[in-house]
């Protein structure tokens, strides 16, 4: 049987943000939603892809490596776009997406997002850190984009990384057939999950689907036990209102309960915008209103009162302490 090899954009070590203790971060790519805001959009396409970052190329008078290995360019096609002398961008209409310019550019100005790995490979790399998940209660997280998009070769990986009595994460957006995530249940420990906007209009509207299915899949997961850590990406003017924060309140309190061991407010942030230029994309909120930083810092932590108001375990900004025993 063909070896199951996955497409993984990053491998994380040392993080402290995404579930407890010392962990290992895997990112794959592939991603059902398209959230506005998102800073990582190298993970919407399960397949690898070029990322272009102009301002290292070194021209292409004095190089030109990418026209002589892109086979479209030597038909005369203007695959290229090129200002300044320099590649400043790639048509993708036409891109056939052979990987070849990245291949043989010398300056790391043409990039390969995303790289095809295998299970073996990818838990060679997070064996490496063993005695920090020992020392720290940490263990494996598997992101994104959603790791449930390629969930053949995230089960796999799961189970190899119980195998090795390691703590397991999953952060997925949830959108996805129960089905899929069944599978999965035996070997995760804990999900990490977002509410993105209590509203399934305005939800669809700022990251194209609905939240009917995320919501009833939470819902099914706490019925289960499971333990969750809620996230909210607060974004000003779309989902940072009192009246969504309480309604997010009340359903984490009356569907969810105990199970949800923290809800993090994560501040927006425009830390992706050049990886949407490397991609040749518009930053979806470029002219979104955003308050002065100090306004905006005790507007999230006003919304965490709100939600301790209820009984929450709310905190702002990813922590890494997160208690999964009931009295803590």
């Amino acid at each position: 049987m063909e070896e199951i090899k996955g497409i993984v954009f990053n491998i994380q070590r040392f993080t402290v943000h995404d579930g407890p203790g010392i962990r290992t971060e895997v990112f794959l790519k592939g991603c059902p939603l398209r959230c506005l805001w998102c800073d990582n959009p190298e993970s919407f396409h399960f397949y690898q892809e070029v990322g272009v970052f102009s301002q290292r190329c070194i021209g292409i008078d004095k190089c030109g490596r990418c026209l002589d290995a892109c086979s479209i360019s030597k038909e005369g096609k203007s695959i290229f776009i090129i200002k300044e002398n320099k590649i400043a961008g790639i048509n993708r209409e036409i891109c056939t997406n052979c990987l070849k310019c990245a291949g043989v550019c010398p300056a790391n100005a043409l990039i390969i997002w995303g790289k095809s790995m295998t299970i073996n490979e990818v838990m060679s790399e997070i064996m490496r850190d063993l005695p920090f998940y020992e020392k720290s209660n940490g263990g494996v997280t598997i992101s994104g984009g959603d790791p449930l998009v390629q969930w053949k070769f995230t089960l796999e990986l799961l189970k190899e990384c119980k195998k090795r009595g390691l703590h397991t994460c999953v952060e997925s957006e949830l959108h996805t057939n129960w089905e899929i995530i069944e599978k999965i249940l035996p070997y995760t420990d804990l999900f990490l999950t977002d509410i993105k906007h209590m509203d399934p209009v305005k939800h669809k509207e700022y990251t194209g689907v609905s939240n009917w299915l995320i919501l009833e899949n939470i819902k099914k997961l706490a019925k289960l036990g499971k333990p969750i850590v809620i996230r909210i990406p607060v974004i000003p003017g779309l989902n940072d209102s009192i009246e969504n924060i309480r309604k997010t309140s009340e359903f984490i309190v009356q569907e969810l309960g105990a199970t949800v061991k923290q809800v993090q407010l994560l501040p927006y942030h425009t830390l992706g915008h050049p990886k949407y230029e490397s991609l040749d994309l518009k930053y979806p909120l470029e002219n979104l209103n955003v308050p002065p930083k100090q306004q905006f810092k005790e507007h999230i932590d006003y919304l965490a009162e709100i939600l301790q108001s209820y009984g929450i375990r709310a905190v702002v900004g990813a922590y890494s302490k997160i208690e999964l025993d009931e009295k803590a």
